[in-house]
């Protein structure tokens, strides 16, 4: 009972969302205030009736997106763990690498996305490149700020009891990071996926990215939004897998 009223209240809205965008579409009134023809605005039952019809289509370039998105998540999260761990060992190397990390994220993705495109082809590379450099910083971000949260009295205490470096780190500060981490991961994971649709925006020859490009090239618009839902439908599965994990990993809490 306690989980239906839980996830109750976001269904009904997302239900009354539709609903309304339904009667707003199918009604003519969205094309009337945007100025705009009727088939550039589909209703959701347009937009459902086109993911059924070219489900094969749509699947095939959903696939190739989430093995772009996981493997590329997967990276950032290795590289984003070690860095935050090697940046907590020491205060000189936190003031002069954290400066470079905050600057990794003012570069404009749709402006790189092309340049890596050129250096390293149509391949995964680019791909997993540019959703690694998205998801790399929230997740280096807070798990260094959980490394940073531990409290220094248990430290004090294990010391006094000749823990060692490595202890210290296994049994205080890696229990107190993991909530941070997982919190990162999730906002990684929900970005990932603007990631991928930029990495195949800027040169690929499948992808539901891909499959926009020529879906809005042809005016194709209901195809276009399935595969925007689509790619909600992904990004919400995996926040909701890393939540899952979340809470089987840190029952503690």
């Amino acid at each position: 009972m306690k989980t239906v009223g839980r996830w109750l209240p976001p269904i009904l809205l997302i239900v009354a969302l539709f609903a309304l965008w339904q009667v707003a579409a199918a009604s003519g009134f969205m094309a009337d205030q945007l100025n705009l023809e009727e088939f550039l605005v589909p209703s959701p039952s347009q937009i459902f009736d086109v993911l059924w019809q070219d489900r094969g289509l749509i699947a095939e370039n959903a696939r190739v997106t989430l093995i772009e998105i996981v493997a590329g998540f997967f990276v950032a999260l290795v590289i984003g763990l070690l860095a935050a761990a090697l940046l907590s060992t020491s205060d000189l190397i936190r003031r002069t690498s954290y400066p470079v990390i905050v600057a990794s994220q003012t570069i404009p993705i749709i402006v790189i996305a092309p340049v890596l495109v050129v250096w390293f082809g149509y391949g995964i590379g680019p791909k997993l490149a540019i959703i690694a450099l998205i998801c790399f910083f929230p997740i280096t971000v807070n798990t260094l700020d959980g490394l940073r949260s531990v409290d220094r009295d248990s430290v004090k205490m294990m010391r006094t009891l000749y823990a060692s470096r490595l202890q210290i780190f296994r049994r205080i500060e890696i229990p107190t990071a993991m909530p941070y981490a997982f919190s990162g991961a999730k906002i990684a994971v929900a970005v990932a996926v603007i990631g991928a649709v930029f990495g195949e925006w800027a040169g690929s020859e499948k992808g539901l990215g891909h499959l926009m490009l020529q879906d809005n090239a042809q005016l194709m618009t209901d195809r276009l939004f399935a595969s925007v839902f689509v790619l909600s439908a992904i990004a919400i599965a995996l926040f909701a897998l890393i939540g899952l994990l979340e809470r089987r990993v840190l029952r503690w809490r």
